[in-house]
C-alpha cells in the first residue's frame, strides 16, 4: 500500500513546517497537524494543496476559514503546481 505524504512548505523556501505520512490522511488528521503547527511555529497565511478529499472536506475548509488561512487549490491534473 502506498503512503501519501502531506507537507506544509514555505513558498519559495526550503523550510518544511510539518510532514505527515500515512496510507490515509483524512481531514481530521490534517487539522490535528495544523493544530500542532499552531503551537510550534504559528499558522501559515495560505496552504497550496491538491483537490484531494482531505483538503476539500468541509471540516478543513471551515477550520481554515476560522483561522484566516487561504486554501489555494492547484489545477486538477497538475501535480507539479504543488511543488
Amino acid at each position: 500500500m502506498q503512503a501519501f505524504p502531506s507537507s506544509l512548505v514555505r513558498c519559495h523556501g526550503i523550510s518544511v513546517a510539518t510532514y505527515e505520512i500515512d496510507t490515509r490522511l483524512p481531514a481530521e488528521r490534517v487539522i490535528r497537524a495544523l493544530e500542532q503547527l499552531k503551537q510550534w511555529r504559528g499558522l501559515p497565511k495560505a496552504i497550496r494543496c491538491d483537490n484531494g478529499p482531505e483538503y476539500t472536506a468541509q471540516s478543513l475548509v471551515d477550520w481554515c476559514r476560522k483561522h484566516h488561512i487561504e486554501l489555494r487549490y492547484i489545477q486538477p491534473g497538475k501535480p507539479n503546481q504543488n511543488a
